[in-house]
């Protein structure tokens, strides 16, 4: 059974947004809730759901066998939001379901009209010679990466020259003081933010 939750505007703009977790996480983390309650206050219809992986086992992190199921997933989430707005669709997830996220749009040209990608885990903490910026190169679709300037798994100035890697159009947002979660900055999240 699909985890999700649904995020309904008093005044819809008639734009909606699919977010999903990170590795260690479900779509009931506290940050997903921030964002999508934000966004819905903007008027976007939101649709938080769980990748695959989690589906399949409450605890534990994703392998590198899951992430092509947790791609399918997200691709039906967006398909079931074209059906419920009449107008842009976004895509959007922290750390690895930004990265999965950022890879479908790579994989699927036109899929969504942008990403909003939280905490964006650049390379493993420590690992700077393993980049997942592999995919950057064929990323044709707008994208918002919000990042902390604590964030173990790049820094900003690591992420701002990975940015030049894509030929879509890109926007950072830095959080000062935040880490992967994000906790200790603040930053504001409206729907203004994705276009």
């Amino acid at each position: 059974m699909i985890r999700e939750f649904i995020h309904t505007p008093d005044a819809p703009n008639g734009s909606g947004i699919v977010l999903t977790h990170g590795a260690g996480a479900n779509c009931a983390s506290d940050l997903l809730a921030a964002v999508a309650n934000a966004l819905c206050a903007a008027g976007m219809l939101v649709l938080r759901c769980d990748l695959a992986f989690r589906q399949k086992r409450p605890f534990g992190p994703p392998s590198p066998a899951t992430g092509p199921a947790d791609r399918a997933g997200l691709k039906e989430a967006v398909a079931r939001m074209r059906g419920m707005v009449p107008g842009n669709v976004y895509l959007g997830g922290h750390s690895y379901g930004g990265r999965q996220a950022s890879m479908l749009a790579a994989e699927e040209p036109g899929l969504v009209e942008g990403l909003l990608l939280l905490s964006y885990p650049l390379h493993p903490p420590d690992k700077r010679q393993q980049p997942r910026t592999a995919h950057f190169p064929n990323l044709r679709t707008s994208a918002v990466f919000v990042h902390g300037t604590r964030d173990p798994f790049g820094t900003v100035d690591e992420l701002q020259a990975a940015l030049a890697l894509i030929p879509a159009l890109t926007r950072l947002i830095a959080v000062e003081g935040a880490g992967h979660e994000l906790k200790k900055g603040k930053f504001d999240m409206q729907a203004s933010t994705l276009v």
